[in-house]
């Protein structure tokens, strides 16, 4: 197919002529991957040909275009090695998987039982489960457990809640995903934790590893309102300020509000929610005037912390208020898990939510800078200046400091 043909298609249906050209692309990638494999262009003769050519065979890629049906190519003498599908099997192999494992340990559901009637019948091992798990338990600590290289400057943490096998009974797991915007203003998965409690003592120990791997630079913390995460910004990110995502803070305050006040009570807050804390505090005594003095109580809580990222680039704002970063993440992770139902173990879990972090990271690292950055970090410069200059009047001044 020409690339007019291309531009044709595209021209008459938009989506269908994305798919054309992604295929024709993914395509291409193949062909290449297979000379540089081969060590040879088709035709060619040359003593450093490693392989032949034998033909090639359909296989289905699923992507956010749909599924596309691609021309895997073959050789006579080895195994042909592409990275065109390797995102793709790492998360549906994860998946399967789990699937797999839940069967053997009694945990099919009814969704399971149809998957697996789907696939025709069956008969697989715990051996051959967990061989097929443990390449993808490699991938996984590796990824979570490879150095941060660059500054965070903004750190986001949000959950997503799993249940999960634990013996006979099934528990509620608090599944955290801490991610992160870099000094260069790239997004980065930062790390994973399945939780049992949220205390305090567990931040720290959270925070304190992922220092080791090499997190610095963190100004801002933006989460929920777990009074455990407020004490461990304090105690692990000296200097740096905790934010309240305001959703969250929403939440919170409609909780104490009947159902049939709710929309009043939010159009109030929201007029009030950009403001300084004085605003808030009005918004308070007026929710206390209501009748709602819970809420009033929750408001006055937050008020001085649900308006810290007004210190930072008004560029940034939209996106510092509140852990939607993140949020998008467990949507796609609710997606996936969804059709597991309960994970047989808290391994087949971290498994497979892993696999799903590797994909988003390469998308974010590799992709469009979420922020810029260039105001903030002259901010810093000249702040740094000012440090300098106010040292000269000061001999008490640290070089440390500095």
């Amino acid at each position: 197919m020409r690339m007019n043909d291309f531009i044709q298609d595209y021209l008459s249906d938009q989506d269908e002529g994305l798919k054309s050209l992604l295929t024709f692309f993914l395509n291409l990638v193949m062909q290449y991957e297979m000379e540089q494999q081969a060590g040879a262009a088709r035709y060619q003769r040359t003593e450093s040909r490693k392989a032949h050519r034998n033909g090639s065979k359909p296989r289905t890629l699923l992507t956010k275009l749909g599924k596309l049906v691609l021309e895997k190519p073959e050789f006579r003498e080895k195994p042909f090695e592409t990275a065109v599908f390797e995102k793709y099997s790492r998360v549906e192999q994860a998946l399967i998987n789990t699937i797999l494992e839940s069967y053997i340990q009694g945990v099919s559901t009814r969704k399971i039982r149809h998957i697996l009637e789907k696939l025709g019948n069956i008969s697989i091992s715990a051996e051959t489960v967990s061989h097929l798990g443990k390449a993808l338990d490699e991938k996984v600590y590796e990824f979570l457990n490879r150095p941060i290289e660059q500054p965070i400057i903004y750190l986001i943490v949000d959950a997503v809640y799993v249940k999960v096998r634990r013996q006979s009974r099934y528990i509620n797991q608090a599944v955290l995903i801490i991610a992160g915007v870099r000094e260069d203003g790239c997004r980065e998965i930062l790390g994973v934790q399945i939780a049992d409690c949220e205390k305090e003592g567990f931040w720290n120990l959270l925070f304190e590893d992922l220092k080791k791997r090499g997190l610095c630079g963190v100004q801002l913390v933006i989460s929920d309102g777990h009074k455990g995460i407020q004490n461990a910004v304090k105690k692990s990110f000296l200097g740096a300020s905790w934010q309240m995502c305001q959703v969250h803070f929403l939440r919170a305050v409609l909780s104490k509000i009947p159902k049939k006040r709710q929309s009043e009570v939010t159009t109030l807050i929201k007029s009030f929610l950009n403001g300084n804390e004085d605003q808030l505090s009005d918004a308070a005594v007026k929710l206390e005037q209501m009748g709602f003095c819970q809420a009033a109580d929750t408001v006055e809580l937050f008020m001085f912390d649900v308006g810290n990222y007004r210190d930072f680039p008004k560029v940034h704002w939209k996106r510092i208020r509140t852990t939607n970063m993140v949020e998008r993440v467990n949507a796609e992770i609710k997606r996936r898990t969804k059709v597991i139902g309960a994970f047989p173990s808290r391994e087949s879990l971290m498994r497979l939510i892993g696999s799903i972090l590797i994909d988003t990271n390469e998308e974010w690292v590799t992709g469009i800078k979420y922020l810029d950055m260039s105001e903030l970090l002259d901010k810093q410069i000249l702040d740094k200046e000012s440090i300098i200059r106010s040292s000269v009047d000061s001999p008490f001044v640290l070089i440390a400091d500095l």
